[in-house]
């Protein structure tokens, strides 16, 4: 992989662990040489995570819809920024820059653009790995809600397990090395289209 799109808070969150585990996978990911694609803000998480990235000399590109420059306080020492006119082409450049996705904590932006890629690739628009950091069990509601979701028949086993999961960065880098998407049904046929 040589770009991963990181989904994660704009605010810091309330243990410092969030920002602790951020910069190390800002910084881990650039000494790897892998590009950081985020949501282009200079505060919380995110800010956190491209900032460690380039104190080690890492390339970081923002992508940010232009009224949320100032409301998230845009990033402007990033190698690129990237000015979007609505929240979806900001998903979708950050979609098309990457070869995968981290989600780190974050609110409802944050779930909101991890459910959007993984809808993505249950219905094969993309084949790209998808990876969920649970830094100190924040996810593991969440893990559990995809769990009985399989259980009670509204996901498929197979589509639950495209969502990587680790408390570790380098363990979910490699979990998404090896990463083979599977055969996705198909959803529309002749007879319903």
């Amino acid at each position: 992989m040589k770009s991963i799109t990181v989904f994660c808070g704009a605010s810091a969150g309330t243990d410092p662990a969030y920002i602790a585990t951020a910069r190390v996978v800002g910084s881990l990911l650039a000494t790897r040489g892998i590009r950081v694609i985020y949501g282009g803000a200079c505060i919380g998480v995110m800010g956190a995570v491209a900032d460690a990235a380039l104190e080690v000399g890492g390339s970081v590109t923002g992508v940010i819809p232009h009224f949320l420059r100032s409301r998230e306080v845009a990033h402007y020492g990033l190698t690129d920024l990237i000015i979007t006119d609505t929240m979806h082409d900001r998903k979708m450049k950050m979609q098309e820059l990457c070869d995968g996705f981290i989600a780190l904590p974050g609110g409802f932006g944050t779930l909101e653009e991890l459910f959007e890629v993984l809808t993505w690739a249950q219905l094969g628009l993309h084949t790209k790995p998808i990876g969920l950091l649970n830094v100190d069990g924040y996810y593991d509601s969440l893990i559990a809600m995809a769990d009985d979701m399989v259980g009670r028949g509204f996901l498929k086993k197979v589509y639950r397990d495209m969502l990587l999961v680790s408390g570790d960065i380098s363990d979910l880098l490699h979990q998404m090395n090896e990463y083979k998407a599977p055969e996705v049904e198909k959803w529309l046929t002749d007879e319903t289209t």
